[in-house]
């Protein structure tokens, strides 16, 4: 076989093999096509088997085309594959149009906002509402902030290993410290140490909320998450009372849960305020009457809250004859189980579609 003849046969074949790849409209075909020519008894590998037959002296020649033909197909076929991965090609041939660009496009799936995510952010709605601005701050705390600037000192309870997650601290020659010695971090187990940083920093008057992930060491269970979140409050000025704390509160869980719900304060104690009170709301579930709930009461508990303790004023170096505030901590995912009646809070965070798609 002479050169001329060897490359009429490696026209013909580009000819063939650029038609077939160009007016193929599905990915089975082209896969075919691509089988035809560029397998290892495809026509492609056919030509390389005739370089034997050709003179020596016209063999670099021949095989430089053959290699050509090879590199153009590989390429065509790609191309063409994308275009048909993509819905349609862009060419026209045959004297048609390959794809509709008429019909309407894909509805492709969107996301939305977890129902913890939707429950924090309308109730940082209602607090704005009332006057409060939002402060963010550090998860990883020391024991001053979390502990003892809020009258927690080191042998309250809640000191206790078991309930907090203490972070290990290394020395300069990155050792860590003794474990039998209390590590001086922690992940915090409430967010009221940012109210804390937000007081060392600012002059009264001032009114905040601190939304955020909390930690504690406790056992999981429909109630009981190692990971939850809290919305914390914060006031303080000249004249602040008692009574604008239960405004305040009782404005939120009536925004939040309607007109006809009731809140009811009992006193109750927490190291940060004095006094302290336990605030509970008409059940959501019966309305008032009574049912398994509420244990018949009509009320559930929904936070705590009461006057700022003035040992915390004075950590942070507020004049205790001169101001007063008070604050409040409500768990947000307590607020959400209410509100959308969920009985298990490891819902929230399963990812189980068939649960995070009913909001």
């Amino acid at each position: 076989m002479t050169l001329t003849e060897l490359l009429e046969i490696i026209e013909k074949t580009a000819v063939e093999a650029e038609r077939e790849i160009t007016d193929t409209q599905n990915l089975e075909t082209l896969e075919r096509i691509k089988n035809k020519y560029l397998s290892r008894q495809g026509a492609v590998a056919q030509l390389f088997q005739q370089l034997g037959v050709v003179p020596n002296e016209d063999r670099p020649a021949a095989g430089k085309n053959i290699n050509e033909l090879k590199l153009k197909l590989e390429d065509g076929w790609k191309k063409r594959k994308v275009e048909l991965d993509s819905g349609g090609s862009s060419n026209i041939a045959g004297g048609r149009i390959q794809a509709d660009y008429t019909l309407p496009g894909k509805d492709l799936p969107h996301g939305h906002e977890h129902v913890l995510t939707k429950t924090v952010n309308k109730m940082i709605d209602v607090f704005k509402y009332l006057g409060f601005n939002v402060a963010d701050g550090p998860e990883i705390e020391d024991e001053y902030h979390n502990f003892e600037a809020l009258n927690i000192p080191s042998t309250h309870p809640a000191r206790d290993m078991q309930d907090t997650f203490y972070v290990h601290s290394f020395t300069e020659k990155d050792k860590c410290v003794d474990p039998l010695t209390r590590p001086a971090h922690l992940l915090r187990t409430h967010t009221s140490p940012v109210q804390i940083r937000v007081m060392k920093n600012s002059i009264p008057p001032l009114r905040v909320i601190c939304p955020g992930r909390v930690y504690r060491h406790d056992e999981i269970d429909a109630s009981h998450s190692t990971v939850f979140h809290q919305v914390e409050g914060l006031a303080v000025g000249e004249k602040i009372t008692f009574a604008q704390l239960k405004g305040v509160l009782t404005a939120f869980i009536k925004t939040f849960f309607g007109d006809n719900t009731k809140a009811r304060f009992r006193p109750s104690y927490f190291p940060f305020v004095e006094p302290g009170a336990e605030v509970d709301m008409t059940c959501p579930f019966c309305k008032g009457p009574g049912c398994n709930v509420c244990k018949y009461s009509g009320y559930v508990e929904i936070l705590g809250a009461g006057m700022v303790h003035p040992n915390v004023f004075k950590a942070v170096g507020y004049d205790v004859k001169k101001y007063t505030g008070y604050a409040f901590g409500i768990g947000v995912e307590r607020v959400a189980m209410l509100k959308y009646n969920i009985n298990d809070m490891r819902l929230f965070y399963e990812n189980d579609l068939r649960f995070i798609n009913q909001f």
